[in-house]
């Protein structure tokens, strides 16, 4: 096993140790320091995960975005570009379903997609990440396939927001050259 798959199995164990307290606390405590952003504030369409596997939970962050009246994403897997990512429009009303990895994601509406360089912040979950901006995935490539127009084209939008416990910090990642960078890696303790 190579050194960011030993790191990714530690990190994973690390935040799914989390009780449910712990969880639901870090997701307001999130809500707090993610408000603080100013893109947050003018952005209109956001894109978000549903958590999964003790990812940290940005459920209050979408219900603070409908709030506001922002339009918020979540990623859907494309059905036909293998390790790319589609984002539907989701609200209280999706129809939901689980994909091959057992996520939920909105089940098919495929009128509501808006394309990947149409978002202005995509709040994107990480498995390890360093202060430098290095983000550590899951290992399957999505976002960075789906957003590596933003590396190709020095794109300005979307703006790409990591999101994790602070717990998942490491001291310094190595970084490949397909990986996209964030703008940002936001924690329930703070904004790096």
């Amino acid at each position: 096993m190579d050194a960011r798959s030993t790191l990714r199995q530690s990190m994973r164990q690390k935040r799914r140790a989390l009780s449910p307290q712990q969880q639901a606390a870090a997701a307001h405590k999130l809500l707090t320091v993610i408000k603080k952003l100013p893109d947050i504030h003018k952005s209109k369409h956001l894109a978000i995960y549903l958590p999964n596997d003790g990812e940290l939970d940005p459920t209050p962050i979408v219900q603070w975005c409908w709030k506001m009246k922002k339009n918020v994403y979540l990623p859907v897997l494309h059905p036909l570009s293998h390790n790319r990512l589609w984002f539907v429009r989701y609200t209280h009303r999706t129809l939901m379903t689980r994909n091959i990895y057992g996520i939920l994601e909105p089940k098919a509406p495929y009128r509501f997609i808006r394309p990947a360089k149409m978002l202005d912040i995509v709040l994107l979950p990480l498995v390890a990440f360093d202060e430098q901006g290095g983000r550590l995935g899951m290992g399957g490539g999505y976002y960075d396939r789906t957003f590596s127009f933003i590396r190709q084209y020095n794109a300005q939008r979307p703006r790409l927001i990591g999101l994790a416990h602070d717990l998942q910090k490491v001291k310094k990642l190595p970084i490949e050259s397909w990986d996209v960078p964030l703008s940002c890696i936001v924690t329930e303790a703070r904004c790096y």
